[in-house]
This record gives C-alpha cells, sequence and structure tokens, in this order.
C-alpha cells in the first residue's frame, strides 16, 4: 500500500518546519510547555483513558455498521481500528485513511471498494454530529429555543440515509460503466435499516463526546476563556482534516484550524498558538501510546 506521494510528504514537512519557526519565535517553547507542570497527572491519565475509550467505542460502531459479520471478532477489529486512526493522525494529506480498506482487506476478506464506501458513510455521519456539536456552541454562546428546534431538524435529516441508500437499487443506476458501479457501490453501502442507523449514530454520538471531553479539557488547561469558546477550538482542531493540506501528524494543520476558530473570538493568538500545540501534543502522544498498545491486541485467523 502507497502512504502518500512525495508531493504530500513535501508539503507534510513544510507545515511543520513552519510551525516549528511560529513557535519559536511567538511563543517560544520553554513557556508553551510550561503550563504541564500544573496539570494533575491523575486528570491527564483520565483524559487518556476517555481517548482510549472513544476508540473503543469507534470499534464497537464498525461493528455495529456491518452488524452481524464482526459477531466474536471485536479485538481483531479493535486493532483495526486504532491502527487506522493512528494512521489518520500520523500520515500527511489523509492518506491514513486508505488504512482501513487495506487492513479491512487483510484482517477480514472485505472488498477494497466495499470498505471504502462503508468508511465514506462513517464520516459522513461524523461530519453530521460535528454540526450537532456545533449548533450546541451556538446555543451556549446564545441560548435560545431555536437551536433546539435546529439541532431537532438536523438529526432529522438522517432518514435521508434510508433514501439514498434505496436509490442504489434504481434502475436508473443499474448496467455496466465504472461510473455506475462506483455510485450504486457507495449508495448501497448506506444503512437501509432505521434501527441500524440510530445504533451507529448513537455510537458515534457517545465516540465524539468522549474525545470533546478529553480534548476541551485539556485545550481549557491552556486557554483559560468560556468553556464554549474552548469548544470551538476543539472544533476547529478537528475539522483540520477537511482542510485541501495536512502536515506530517497534522502539524501545522491542526494547529492553523484550531487558532482560526479561537482568535475570532477574543482569544490572543500567542494563547491560541499555545493550546492549539499542546492539544496536538496531546494527541499526538495518546496516538503513539495506543497504537503501540494495538499491535499486541490479536490478528484475524490467517493473517501473518
Amino acid at each position: 500500500m502507497r502512504l502518500g506521494r512525495p508531493r504530500d510528504w513535501a508539503i507534510g514537512a513544510g507545515l511543520l518546519a513552519a510551525l516549528i519557526a511560529a513557535v519559536h519565535y511567538t511563543v517560544g517553547w520553554g513557556p508553551l510547555l510550561a503550563p504541564w507542570r500544573a496539570f494533575s497527572p491523575t486528570l491527564i491519565a483520565w483524559l487518556v483513558l476517555l481517548a482510549a475509550l472513544s476508540y473503543g467505542v469507534r470499534a464497537v460502531r464498525v461493528s455495529a455498521w456491518f452488524s452481524p459479520r464482526f459477531r466474536g471478532r471485536f479485538m481483531p477489529l479493535l486493532r483495526l481500528t486504532i491502527l487506522h486512526n493512528a494512521a489518520n493522525n500520523l500520515l500527511p494529506m489523509r492518506t491514513g485513511e486508505l488504512v482501513f480498506p487495506w487492513l479491512m482487506r487483510r484482517y477480514f476478506g472485505f472488498g477494497v471498494l466495499d470498505a471504502g464506501a462503508a468508511l465514506l458513510w462513517i464520516r459522513i455521519l461524523d461530519m453530521h454530529f460535528l454540526g450537532l456539536i456545533g449548533i450546541l456552541i451556538l446555543y451556549l454562546r446564545d441560548p435560545g429555543w431555536f437551536w433546539w428546534a435546529a439541532g431537532l431538524a438536523w438529526i432529522g435529516a438522517l432518514s435521508l440515509l434510508v433514501l439514498i441508500s434505496r436509490a442504489g437499487t434504481s434502475p436508473r443506476l443499474a448496467g455496466g460503466g465504472r461510473a455506475r458501479q462506483l455510485v450504486r457501490t457507495v449508495a448501497t453501502a448506506a444503512p437501509r435499516d432505521p434501527w441500524r442507523i440510530v445504533r451507529v449514530y448513537l455510537w458515534t454520538a457517545v465516540t465524539w463526546t468522549l474525545k470533546f471531553i478529553a480534548f476541551a479539557s485539556v485545550l481549557a488547561h491552556f486557554v483559560p476563556v468560556d468553556f464554549w469558546r474552548v469548544m470551538a477550538g476543539v472544533m476547529g482542531a478537528e475539522l483540520s482534516s477537511v482542510l485541501p493540506f495536512h502536515g506530517i501528524a497534522g502539524s501545522g494543520s491542526y494547529e492553523l484550524a484550531a487558532v482560526a476558530a479561537l482568535v475570532p473570538l477574543g482569544v490572543d493568538p500567542r494563547v491560541a498558538l499555545a493550546g492549539a500545540v499542546n492539544l496536538h501534543l496531546f494527541v499526538l502522544g495518546t496516538t503513539l501510546l495506543l497504537g503501540g498498545l494495538a499491535f499486541l491486541l490479536p490478528r484475524s485467523a490467517g493473517v501473518r
């Protein structure tokens, strides 16, 4: 499997170098890292545990999506999920997403196209729930009944998944042709059973809730502002995945997105940068720790 083109690695290295220079000449690495001394080790351990639990719930979500094909195979699936997310966090230009269909084929014999289509819909559910968190942030900033109405309408839009799945069997998509086959595969990969949609979406909600609690707690330690502003910063950092560029281990792009979210909300740029870098260090530390532990988990039978 090819993990990125040379150009991707060059862009990622450039973003990493730019981040190191920006921190050195604006904040300084000593002052930036100093607040970690006041961070309770016990609290850090709990936040790492929350992040680890979010990885476990992601594996449950994948199992619920493909149910019942993964019954009794949770540990290999957990290994796959952790390694996929580790690759996503470490490789440049989102090439880590390629690890999911590759491991699904290697561990479980899934077709690459089918696994990729399922991942696409899982990512759509991720973005949908992030939209719900965005509505929550707006509510915390300016409470009002209309945000509740907006949230309910946003959740109601999930019913479109059933219509899209049924469209995959439409006669208009029948026949040969690579484009039609691709559209048909993606459409039919959408869950048709409403209860399966509910189950998968609930696991999506649990995953992101655990993740946001952990990340917001870390960022709040370095950026002491209102909680909704902290949430907006975490949201910006997580949405860095949709940027047209992505550094090695997200370096540069992750911080840029977080700063872009915080500064317009009145946060000092230096404070925002320091908070974004330290949050990213927490993410990378957790990624390396859990990624290393994932190799201790069993793989599917027959995989060497």
